[in-house]
């Protein structure tokens, strides 16, 4: 998988979880609410950026966190409300998820 496919791929997931999260606990339907909208399009522009796509799987393996405080504990908000949910809303995404994650921890992902 090239680069630019990890980072399709890493936001897809990471929009479905926002979107997810926005409909349970926004009750929007549709569009996400302003916070979300802003903390997909933060996320968005991280990943754009990310220096360590290659090495890494997720953000929250990474040994350098780039992300506000305030937007870090958004995303965890979300990751660990939706995260569960995935394997009925999403759950070819979802397994896609946990197989990066096992992969992540079977090899050295960044050397530190």
């Amino acid at each position: 998988m090239t680069t630019q496919q990890k980072r399709e791929r890493e936001q897809q997931v990471v929009a479905c979880m926002i979107g997810l999260y926005c409909r349970k606990k926004h009750h929007t339907k549709g569009t996400l609410c302003p916070d979300c909208a802003a903390l997909l399009e933060y996320a968005r522009a991280r990943s754009q950026r990310c220096p360590f796509m290659e090495q890494k799987t997720f953000c929250s393996r990474c040994p350098v966190h780039c992300y506000r405080p305030e937007m870090r504990e958004k995303i965890r908000q979300v990751m660990r409300f939706s995260g569960p949910r995935m394997l009925l809303v999403h759950p070819m995404l979802a397994l896609y998820h946990m197989a990066e994650t096992l992969r992540g921890k079977i090899h050295k992902e960044i050397p530190q």
